[in-house]
């Protein structure tokens, strides 16, 4: 903690409790705020690493743990954004451990999202053989985030996307009440509609899907 100890100082010192009130509540009252908007809390974080650098690699677990037991979300924020930074120095199986437990702690749309195309996507580039183990794990749970990371992991890929797996997750998780697995998998039909459209069609006319993936998956097809 001592590490992150400027941090909260300068976040603190910035705080704004107008922001805060209104970022909870678009936050759905899930997490508590100091109330930095964006670009000030990314100037403030890049302030902060140039003059204390980047967590030691061999604490990027303990970094993210820390960072995501922290009251306000800013830290989350900082955290994800400074775990990017490490991704081609942390070992595999910390790797792993940092993607689950910033995956299922404090699960929301707004840090899933881009642990899964920031940090994810980017450990399966590095480590191809684990995908189909991992996201097997994954998928097998009832961790609605977990899953979720599955069918966006692939978000950047764009003509590397193992469209086997992306339809396969894709069906395997189309009969979820979930808002958040159906919008999933028709966001990331869609982005895989960039490069090709013609797969995504055909899968979508084949597959029973709901209502709200299908609609987002060919939303930019009709």
């Amino acid at each position: 903690m001592e590490y992150l100890r400027p941090l909260v100082e300068l976040f603190s010192y910035h705080a704004n409790a107008e922001n805060a009130s209104a970022m909870q509540k678009y936050m759905r009252d899930h997490f508590v705020f100091y109330g930095i908007k964006s670009p000030r809390r990314k100037s403030v974080s890049k302030f902060f690493l140039k003059k204390f650098g980047l967590p030691q690699v061999e604490q990027a677990l303990w970094f993210a743990q820390t960072t995501w037991k922290h009251p306000q979300r800013e830290m989350q924020y900082f955290g994800m954004e400074t775990l990017e930074k490490l991704t081609k120095k942390i070992p595999q199986d910390s790797f792993q451990q940092i993607i689950e437990h910033t995956t299922t702690h404090k699960s929301w749309w707004d840090t899933v999202d881009f642990v899964a195309s920031h940090l994810a996507g980017k450990f399966f580039k590095a480590y191809p053989a684990q995908i189909a183990p991992v996201t097997e794990q994954w998928m097998a749970t009832d961790n609605l985030w977990l899953q979720r990371v599955c069918l966006l992991f692939q978000l950047s890929y764009k003509d590397k996307v193992n469209e086997d797996l992306l339809f396969g997750f894709a069906k395997s998780l189309s009969g979820s009440k979930e808002f958040f697995i159906q919008k999933a998998i028709g966001w990331a039909l869609r982005q895989h509609a960039k490069t090709a459209p013609e797969s995504v069609q055909e899968f979508v006319a084949r597959t029973p899907l709901a209502k709200l993936s299908q609609k987002e998956a060919l939303k930019h097809l009709q």
